[in-house]
């Protein structure tokens, strides 16, 4: 067998070719279930549980006449009569919402609707299959307690490993998500040691978390033995280590309990050696995980149960030096020394600096220069000139018109962006204009109200043949 496991070769959807027809019928099988769920969820299907279960056991119906456990069902009608013969408590779903569901499932190749009878097909028997199987994990696994979850869950990921695993098929890390959980709840059952010792009715848990480990210890061992067979060596040593662990763990916590709940019956001597008293001590510090040695917290939580009149007023002495008090008189005279506490200062520590006043000149060309810039910059943030400016430094001079309709187009929404584009540029001497007496006409959408408007001619602004205080003065 052994052996057999060295050779087997796992089927996952992770390491199989996409191009594979196997490959996209898996696929299409999951996009059926996700299918399905999407058409038949709505927002009340979350706010109460029974639209769920209903929808659940119209499933289990169906499964249950295609495996021959049930007579065959004829149509929607007679889907909704099993229905209120086998679940007579609760609300039946309405007419409307079982043709949904038999609509939705026919829609998907889940089941067939023929002339005679309702029939589950090969896709609908694995689907509901899975859905009732997560169903039923999900109530196993919430009716645990908090940590009796998480060694349920690697109890069962010991039993998918072995159905799946053990035959070929992938559990998808099923042997590292066991060792995680058993990790976390040894984790947590550590952490809540003192909680379950000072707890008088634990027992019955504590001895369910030990059934739970010692199952575990079994299961685990045959699949580490088959891991390591495999040669998923890192997951060995780590999951050895976790199962030895837990169990160690488990096993000192129901002694160390049952030890506590009898030890109100152990006789008192009456000789006391200082000696053993020493080395109890000594032990307490940090007493091993299978000793029945407590240490100093499990004492003290012990303190307080009242398993007998009077308990819960007895303390245990303990040598703490506490501080003098302070009187009030002491108090106050320190808070009136820090609300007026003022540092005594000579003047010798005082050093006067002289103070040093730098003259800058600035050209006032300079300044209009940087106030036009930023002045610019703020204006290309709001208006796009770029194609007027690109279209210019091809042709270096165009007639209004001309420009408008080849930077852009002839339509009118393109015309009116490329006039503000002008504007801003004539606006912020970028380019410059020139009255023309004749002008080309061009094809476009829209008309000049003013003829006179388009007989103008754009060039780039030449600083070197004119300032810009002039252009600004034109």
């Amino acid at each position: 067998m052994l052996e057999s496991l060295k050779n087997m070769k796992s089927i996952s959807i992770f390491n199989e070719n996409i191009e594979r027809r196997e490959f996209h019928k898996t696929m299409r099988d999951i996009a059926s279930l996700s299918g399905v769920l999407n058409e038949l969820s709505a927002k009340q299907m979350y706010q109460s549980p029974s639209e769920i279960i209903q929808f659940l056991r119209m499933l289990e119906l169906l499964k249950l006449q295609a495996v021959g456990l049930a007579e065959a069902i004829d149509d929607e009608e007679m889907l909704l009569s099993r229905y209120c013969e086998y679940y007579q408590e609760g609300v039946a779903p309405s007419n409307e919402r079982v043709k949904q569901i038999i609509n939705t499932l026919s829609k998907h190749s889940w089941i067939s609707k023929e002339s005679t009878q309702l029939k589950l097909l090969d896709r609908g028997k694995r689907m509901i299959d899975s859905l009732i199987r997560l169903a039923n994990d999900s109530l196993a696994y919430h009716m645990q307690d908090d940590i009796s979850r998480l060694l349920y869950q690697a109890k069962r990921d010991t039993e998918i490993s072995e159905a799946y695993d053990s035959q070929g098929v992938s559990g998808d890390h099923t042997l590292a998500s066991m060792i995680q959980n058993l990790e976390d709840a040894t984790d947590q059952i550590e952490s809540r040691q003192l909680e379950f010792l000072a707890d008088k009715n634990a027992l019955p848990q504590l001895e369910k978390i030990h059934f739970l480990m010692m199952e575990l210890d079994k299961k685990l061992s045959e699949r580490l033995l088959e891991e390591e067979v495999l040669n998923q060596s890192p997951l060995i040593s780590r999951g050895k280590s976790s199962l030895k662990k837990g169990t160690a763990l488990s096993s000192s916590l129901l002694n160390k309990y049952n030890r506590f709940t009898l030890m109100k019956d152990t006789p008192l001597t009456g000789n006391i050696s200082l000696e053993k008293v020493r080395q109890f001590i000594i032990a307490m510090y940090e007493p091993p995980n299978d000793s029945n040695i407590p240490n100093a917290h499990e004492i003290l939580s012990f303190m307080e149960q009242g398993l007998y009149e009077d308990e819960v007023i007895d303390g245990i002495w303990l040598p703490i030096k506490f501080t003098a008090p302070i009187s009030h008189l002491d108090i106050e005279e320190s808070i009136d020394y820090l609300e007026n506490y003022e540092p005594q200062i000579s003047d010798e520590d005082i050093k006067q600096s002289e103070i040093l006043f730098e003259e800058l000149l600035i050209n006032q060309d300079e300044i209009d220069e940087a106030f036009q810039e930023a002045s610019w910059q703020m204006t290309k943030a709001m208006i796009s000139t770029d194609n007027v400016e690109q279209y210019l430094e091809n042709t270096e001079e165009a007639e209004v018109e001309q420009l408008i309709i080849e930077s852009a187009s002839p339509g009118w929404g393109d015309s009116i962006r490329t006039m503000l584009a002008l504007s801003a540029l004539v606006g912020n001497h970028r380019i410059t204009e020139e009255s023309k007496k004749a002008v080309q006409t061009y094809d476009k959408e829209w008309e000049w109200i003013n003829d006179d408007d388009r007989k103008f001619t754009i060039k780039q602004y030449n600083p070197e043949s004119k300032s810009v205080n002039d252009v600004a003065k034109s």
